[in-house]
């Protein structure tokens, strides 16, 4: 990446700051480009979800692997609750979504306690040997008792769609019959959900699969306690990639968990961070990091640089970090600070190999929050910050009332927030769509065929507010 006219300035930029100049391409086609993320990883979309407590769970995670990306389960999950997130990942399929199921006896309250947990809006009723009988919608729910059986309203009439069916072909039955979903089977037991559009996007995405086939997902592990232990866990769970969090990783302890972490999960994939300098870059990859987490105070949930006025502007941070680690043959993510596509082609521009979003994936079905209405009807899910007072509570629980109020008392995050869901684009693949729109658009115009090939082309340049706002359209819900 080079500034346009070699002229940087001696200022900090954040992503609203810079903006990407067009050059001579022979890229004929956004489908022509490459999004496989360089950092070894084996991720074909350079996303990568945070290790929010609200955001990162299981369908999260095993929503973003089916379309490329890879997902972080925070560090509080505890061992049980980590053991069925990884297996359920890895038990999803990489082309059919996991369906919801109940039985003809649940009630009609079961059916929209579970219904907004998946994109695809459905629920289906399956028989003792795992045969669907039915399905049920939100529409199916309006005006009804919700002690209701769902036998009493559900649709008995169903178009079922063979396992190992052709993706245009599963699109084309859906269209022709008019469906939006249906049930995936296999000798006449449900295997899955399959959309219109998950047919098509299968089409578009290619999957992030381990050695074995399976949908990847990262673990994170903090640096208090026994990390080298729980990483282990978690590799031997089935963890492809393993995350040595915490808000400020340029620090002695850090560098002696990561190297004791390293010890003990070999050749697995290491990432670590925060950090925002080239040399606590170099510390990390020095200490045993493979991808350096690049970011202090950026995120939408963090209050970090308002309470202590620490932190970077995270265009110039990813830039600068990214270079370093660059030097050493390594890696960086640039975590938060993106609320658009364009910053995502930014951080990549700027050298990043993924990105990773927290906030802007928390209102989503997907998100590890449950769905709430607030008095007008509309839906919401909460988020917090991990460093906010409702996480360190959480993360303290089994602490002395004494020392978990001590620690409540130095908090940096906001500890709740209503995300609520867009119901033209409340499905997290949504958002996957105008991200990958976007970053591929952004190759085009730079003529980069790759995630490193953008970065080595990009020609940025740097703008007033005036000139970010010049490029917003009139009217957006942006």
């Amino acid at each position: 990446m080079r500034f346009l006219n070699d002229q940087q300035g001696p200022f900090e930029l954040t992503y609203g700051d810079v903006f990407m100049v067009p050059a001579m391409s022979d890229a004929t086609s956004r489908l022509d480009v490459d999004l496989t993320t360089p950092d070894g990883v084996g991720t074909t979309l350079p996303v990568v979800v945070a290790n929010m407590n609200a955001v990162a769970g299981k369908r999260m995670s095993e929503t973003v692997a089916r379309r490329g990306g890879i997902s972080v389960i925070p560090q509080d999950a505890p061992t049980e609750v980590l053991a069925g997130v990884i297996g359920g990942v890895k038990r999803g399929h990489p082309i059919y979504d996991t369906p919801i199921t109940l039985s003809p006896d649940h009630t009609v309250a079961d059916a929209m306690s579970l219904i907004y947990k998946r994109a695809h809006g459905a629920v289906f009723v399956i028989d003792g040997d795992q045969a669907p009988v039915g399905i049920v919608t939100e529409s199916d729910t309006v005006r009804v008792d919700r002690f209701s059986p769902l036998s009493e309203v559900m649709h008995s009439d169903l178009v079922t769609i063979e396992a190992g069916t052709p993706l245009e072909s599963m699109f084309d039955q859906l269209a022709h019959e008019r469906l939006t979903v249906a049930p995936v089977v296999e000798n006449g037991r449900l295997v899955g959900a399959i959309t219109r559009k998950g047919a098509l996007r299968s089409a578009l995405y290619t999957p992030a699969l381990d050695s074995a086939g399976r949908l990847m997902v990262a673990v994170a592990v903090g640096i208090n306690g026994d990390p080298a232990r729980k990483a282990v866990e978690a590799v031997e769970m089935g963890a492809d990639v393993i995350v040595v969090d915490t808000a400020h990783g340029h620090q002695a302890k850090m560098l002696k968990v990561l190297r004791d972490v390293r010890h003990v999960v070999g050749a697995i994939p290491l990432v670590a961070g925060n950090v925002v300098t080239p040399q606590g870059t170099s510390d990390l990859i020095e200490a045993g990091a493979d991808i350096v987490k690049v970011g202090v105070g950026p995120g939408a949930m963090c209050t970090t640089r308002m309470m202590t006025g620490v932190g970077r502007p995270q265009f110039s941070a990813v830039l600068a970090c990214a270079t370093e680690a660059r030097k050493l043959g390594k890696h960086v993510w640039a975590d938060g600070g993106v609320r658009y596509p364009r910053d995502v082609a930014l951080a990549l521009a700027a050298g990043g190999a993924s990105v990773m979003i927290g906030s802007w994936f928390a209102g989503t079905f997907e998100a590890a929050a449950d769905a709430q209405r607030d008095p007008d009807g509309r839906l919401y899910k909460e988020n917090y910050g991990m460093a906010s007072q409702r996480a360190v509570q959480l993360r303290s629980r089994r602490d002395s009332d004494f020392e978990r109020t001590r620690k409540e008392l130095f908090e940096e995050g906001i500890s709740t927030s209503r995300m609520y869901l867009d119901p033209e684009n409340a499905g997290v693949e949504d958002i996957l769509d105008q991200i990958t729109a976007g970053v591929r658009s952004a190759c085009t115009y730079a003529g980069a065929h790759t995630i490193d090939e953008l970065h080595e082309r990009a020609v940025v340049g740097v703008q007033f507010s005036s000139g970010y706002e010049e490029g917003r359209p009139l009217e957006t819900s942006w």
